[in-house]
């Protein structure tokens, strides 16, 4: 993965997003620090496309016995 600054980034936009699109990320810096990342459309979808905890453990194949049992007893009292 390449690292660009922005003025960089800026003039040479078109030629970091046909890189993007053939898979080549790159970081964009300001200052010397790591600021953005062009990824390309087939790569942003497949990263943003992340099932949810809740979804994965929906989907478990878990048996019975598997999970711990859920503590049913009351909450302590605190004091405020």
């Amino acid at each position: 993965m390449k690292e660009v600054q922005l003025r960089e980034a800026k003039a040479k936009l078109s030629a970091l997003v046909e890189d993007a699109a053939q898979g080549r990320t790159a970081v964009i810096t300001r200052h010397g620090k790591p600021q953005a990342v062009i990824v390309g459309i087939e790569e942003w979808n497949r990263l943003s496309d992340v099932p949810s905890f809740g979804q994965l453990l929906s989907t478990a194949p878990l048996d019975d016995g598997d999970l711990p049992p859920r503590d049913t007893s009351p909450p302590r009292d605190a004091a405020l």
